[in-house]
Formats: structure tokens, sequence, C-alpha cells
């Protein structure tokens, strides 16, 4: 009974609606939409259409271009069809799945431009009139149907397979440009720049060709953006797999291939193409103004950003390349910085005086590990002292100073604007007695001067801490460390400072801050690369009391340390005298008189050959001359060489 009551109810609750329908029709009412059969739901009408629209358009243009951000617009716009709500600015997108900045921006930028032509109360939750429909699954009315798709392409393809045809479905592939103001556009627009010079070398050095790229490049080639490990320089493999640059010899070379070459020639004559005549920079200006975003407020950049005509970069900017054509230049004078702007940051690759801080830098193994407490103990007593020092990994020394600029945090950055820094021609080695009997013994010792004679910093400084009678219970006689500390100051020429303890060691610190922070304080400090210091660059030199701002040429921390790495890719010319290195008695000065006649292995045995007879081989270096003293390696020593290169089988 109930059954049929609920039957009897359904049949005429189906009859009101037939009546109701043919009513409507009658009446000239439109017909409701038919009921769609199938499990998918109709999609409701998204109240957002007119950012549905830019982004389809966005996304058939990347089709078009053969772009693979298609697939992003393509996910954005499946978001944004399923998001219920209006949208008052595509900011308010970055909570939907697959909108990122980029997205948000370029759309941002579509509304105030929409704004702009159809005035500020223009409605923008429905299409204008006679605007096409947003948001469908393809826009090209000459292939509606996705089913035409594959059709049209196993077409051309000719019979499928992988590689397809000669008419494949992709056509033509297309030929690599780099965006401007990319750092593969910066790269390629500064190596072919270089090679146009008369008299140039045809490749450059990593340093130095990042920092004179920095100049054509929106992002910074050292640091990465926030939320993502990738910097400018990552284009570079990039353009080494498309055989545009080439990457040879270690340290790195980099240079042009012949399509790189004729790639950057292109760039380049669009580059001054388009910054040919006044008209023409008129036009691109305002075109540049109407794609700003006027109506938002961007509280991540400061006023002297927006005016300067190249925006500052986070990382190492551009005033290391900067200071790099002003080192091959006569040096600074007085009336030459009268015309620098006193106040603010200073202008191009200098630090004047008042502008920069003289900071300590110890090595964090100063501070961590082995007998912990005599660490803390110098750590403690550098802050009683009052002494401003930070701890960072040294590649060499322990100890040494840099001329860090003053930064002011810009108003709504997150951060502040990375300082430069300098490094002074001090550099600091630190040995406790057990310490330098543990490195004479395992060879450490010699390496270790080494190593410092060659980082670039002038004034090296061995640091030498008594330990009491501590040194009587060693595994070498004493007389044998104090010979060793002695040769370290006499034939090597550091100055060595002997201490009795930590808290002495810390005194001397805190007085050679204080020293160095008086002696440069009337100084104006000029980067320069190690790299082209023998093209005419600036040698480090000492301040003088010749000038009431005298001008010194010194290191970046980064150029330092980076060329500081122990393990790093050698040439064969430092394997050649890390071996030589190796025979007892041969110094690191004999190394390098042996290398300035035969920088290779190769040239020495070809010496050696050419020698009439074994008498003359085996004195062949005995008559080259190292040191201050001039004086001769001797037959021992070329005897040795000689045995060890030339003798077949062990020696004896």
């Amino acid at each position: 009974m109930d059954r049929t009551c609920d039957v009897n109810k359904e049949v005429r609750r189906l009859c009101e609606r037939a009546t109701r329908i043919v009513r409507e029709r009658i009446n000239g009412m439109p017909a409701p939409e038919p009921v769609r059969l199938g499990r998918k739901r109709a999609l409701p009408v998204s109240p957002n259409p007119l950012f549905l629209r830019w982004l389809t358009e966005l996304r058939d243009s990347a089709r078009e271009k053969g772009l693979k951000t298609q697939h992003v617009y393509n996910k954005a716009i499946g978001s944004l069809q399923k998001y219920p709500l209006p949208l008052e600015n595509a900011r308010e997108a970055k909570i939907l799945q697959n909108f990122g900045d980029g997205i948000c921006k370029l759309l941002d930028e579509k509304l105030q431009r929409y704004y702009r032509e159809h005035g500020p109360d223009a409605p923008i939750h429905s299409l204008p009139e006679g605007a096409p429909p947003a948001g469908g699954p393809d826009n090209d009315s000459l292939a509606p149907n996705k089913s035409n798709v594959p059709q049209e392409g196993k077409k051309e393809s000719g019979g499928g397979g992988r590689g397809g045809g000669r008419g494949g479905g992709r056509g033509k592939k297309r030929e690599y440009v780099p965006q401007k103001r990319s750092g593969g556009y910066a790269v390629l627009l500064t190596l072919y720049r270089h090679i146009q010079i008369p008299g140039d070398k045809g490749y450059m050095f990593k340093m130095e060709l990042q920092n004179e790229a920095q100049l054509l490049c929106d992002k910074s080639f050292s640091a990465p953006d926030l939320g993502t490990k990738y910097t400018a320089w990552s284009s570079v493999s990039t353009l080494i797999k498309r055989d545009l640059v080439v990457k040879t010899h270690s340290p790195a070379r980099y240079s042009l291939s012949e399509e790189g070459a004729s790639l950057a020639g292109r760039l380049a004559s669009e580059e001054q193409g388009s910054s040919g005549g006044p008209e023409q920079i008129v036009e691109e200006r305002d075109r540049s103004e109407e794609n700003d975003v006027q109506g938002l407020v961007d509280l991540t950049v400061s006023d002297e950003e927006e005016k300067s005509v190249t925006p500052p970069v986070p990382g190492r900017p551009a005033w290391e390349s900067q200071a790099r054509g002003e080192a091959a230049g006569p040096s600074v004078s007085g009336e030459a910085q009268a015309s620098e702007p006193s106040g603010g940051r200073p202008s191009g690759g200098r630090l004047l005086p008042g502008d920069y801080d003289i900071i300590l830098c110890v090595d964090f193994i100063e501070t961590t590990g082995g007998s912990n407490h005599c660490k803390q103990d110098l750590v403690k007593e550098l802050q009683r002292n009052g002494v401003t020092f930070d701890v960072r990994k040294l590649n060499v020394g322990d100890f040494l100073w840099v001329a860090r600029e003053r930064v002011a945090p810009i108003p709504g950055q997150l951060r502040a604007p990375e300082a430069k820094e300098l490094v002074l021609d001090y550099i600091i080695e630190r040995k406790r007695m057990d310490d330098l009997c543990g490195s004479i013994i395992d060879g450490r010792f010699r390496e270790q001067k080494f190593r410092l004679k060659r980082c670039g910093l002038s004034k090296p400084i061995y640091l030498v801490e008594e330990c009491g009678t501590a040194a009587s219970h060693m595994s070498l006689p004493e007389a044998t460390l104090q010979q060793a500390i002695i040769n370290t100051q006499v034939v090597d020429g550091f100055f060595v400072k002997r201490v009795q303890d930590v808290r002495e060691s810390a005194a001397y610190l805190t007085v050679m801050t204080r020293y160095l922070t008086r002696l440069y304080q009337n100084c104006t400090l000029v980067c320069r690369s190690r790299e082209l210091e023998g093209d005419g660059g600036m040698k480090p030199s000492l301040p003088s009391s010749s000038s009431s701002t005298p001008s010194l040429s010194l290191l970046s921390f980064a150029e330092f340390n980076y060329g500081a790495i122990k393990n790093k890719s050698q040439t064969v010319r430092e394997v050649f005298a890390r071996q030589l290195m190796q025979i007892s008695g041969l110094s690191g000065d004999k190394a390098a008189a042996i290398l300035d006649r035969y920088t290779t292995p190769c040239s020495l045995l070809s010496a050696y050959e050419s020698c009439p007879s074994e008498a003359d081989r085996e004195k062949l270096l005995s008559n080259i001359r190292y040191g201050k003293l001039n004086r001769n390696i001797g037959p021992a020593l070329s005897r040795t060489v000689y045995q060890l290169y030339c003798t077949k089988g062990p020696l004896s």
C-alpha cells in the first residue's frame, strides 16, 4: 500500500513538471537545458570569466610557440574554473593550486591595462559584449574537436613511430634563444663583446664573466632567489649542452662556439637596435610605463632602486666588474675622489673612508672540535676585549680581516642589501707547539706555507703558542721545532709572533684589529681581480701618508676564498709543483724556479732527452737560481729529480 502511494506521488510530480514546461514554451519562455546523461557533472559558470579569458590567451600563445608553459596555464585554468568565488585581483588567486608569482603578475598587468582602457569602474566578473567565451579546452576554431588533433598528427607523421617522419606532428625544431635580461642572454652578450675587443684572449674566467654579465641580467649570478636553489649562472649549463658556449681547462675558461657567436651577434644587433634613436627610446619608455602596475605599491622596492637605471641584484653586484675597469687605469687621486658623492653607498667599486668597518674573520675550526674549552676561551677573550669578529669558513689561514661596507636596511625589504667585503693584506696561521710538531711529521707544514704564499695576500703571519712545558714532550726535539720556526721567518719571509697561551693570542688579535682599523681609516679601497693582475691590474699595497686619502686595491672575499680551495681541480702545473715538493730538500721556492723553466713534466722530459750524455742530464737543473739570494739548486737535488723522472723501475 505504501509503495503504491509513493509511485503515485512520483507520477504526479512528473506530470506537473511536464505541464510547467509546456506552459513555458507556449508563453515564449526558453525551455530548460536538456538533462545530461553520464557520470560527469557540468561545471557551473565561473565567476571570473575575464581571468579565464586571459589565461586561455596565454595558453594558446604558448601553444603556438611550442612552449611547455602551455601545460602550466592549462592547469591554472582548471583550478580557476573550480573556484566558486569572484576574485578582485590576481593576488587573491595565489591560494589556488598551480598559481604562482609569475602567473599572478601577468594577470595583474592585464587587469591594470583593462582598467585603463575601460575605466576604473569596469566590471571584471563578466565579459564585454561580443567577447568569445573563455576557459574552453581549446580556442582554436579550426579544430574544436579533440579527436581531430591526433588524427591530423597521425596523417602528418606518415605512419607514426618514434621518429615520425619528415612531416612530423611537432614540425621544425625551434632555435633556442634566451630571454632578454636572463642569465644565458647576459653570458652570450658578455662573451661576444669581449671577442670584439682587439687583442682579446678569447675566453673568460668564471668570476670575471659573472661580474661583467651581472650588468646585463636582472637576476643574481651568486645568490639564488627566495624559495629556489637556482641562480642566473645555472643557465650556463644549458648553453653548454646546446653547444653555444665551450668550457675548457681548469680553472674553467668559457668561450663562444661558432653557433654561439652567431646567436650572440644577432642578440647584440637587436640590443643596439632597441636602444637606437631617441624617439624609439621614448616609445619603449612609454610602453614600459603602460605595462607597469600603477595601481599596486611594491613594498620590496625602494625609491633609489626605482630611479636607478640598473636595478640592484642580491648577491655579488656589478661593482666588482666596475672596479676591474677602474683598476686597469691610473690610481685614484684626491681630485678624483672629491667628485665622488660623500654620503650613502660609494659609487663604482670603491669603499670610501667612513663607509666600511674592519671586521676580524675567524675560521670556524678555531671555535669547534678538538680541545673545545680552549677554543671557546679564545672566543670569550675576543668578546671581552670588544672585538667585532665573524666566524666563517676560511679555506686558508685561521684569521684574517675584511673591510665590510656599512649598509643600512631599506624600508619595505625583508633583508638588507648584501655588503661588499674586501680582504686586507694580513692573514694569520695559528700553531700550537703540538700542532706544529704534527704538521711537520705529516707534511702539512710545508703545504700550508706554500698555500699561504699563493693565496694573494702579501702579509702572512705565523702565530705560535709555546704551550709552556708541553713542548718538551713532543715527538720531535725542541731544537727541530725552533729551527722550523726560524726557517719560516728567515727563509719563507713570514712574520712570526710568539705567544704563551690563548689569552695572549686573543690580546694580539685585539691589538692587530685596532691597528688595522687605524691604518685603513683614511683609505679608499678598490676591488681587484687575481685573474687580471697579469694584465695591468693594480697590485696590493700598504697605506702611505703621501696622500690624505690613498687608494688601495684589495681582493673581494668571495674571490679570495674560492681561489684558496684546497681540493679543487688543479692544473698540470700545480700537480707538477706538488710532485716536486715531495722530494726532501726541494722547497716551494725551488719548485717555483723549476716551473719557471719547465712548466710541465713533458717539457722536463723533453729537455732530458735533448741532453747528449748522462752527466748532462743529472746536472740539467743544478744551475737554476731560486729565492731572494739567487742561489743555485745544486747538483744533488738535480740528480735526485733526474732519477725520479727518468729511472725505470724502483729507485735504489
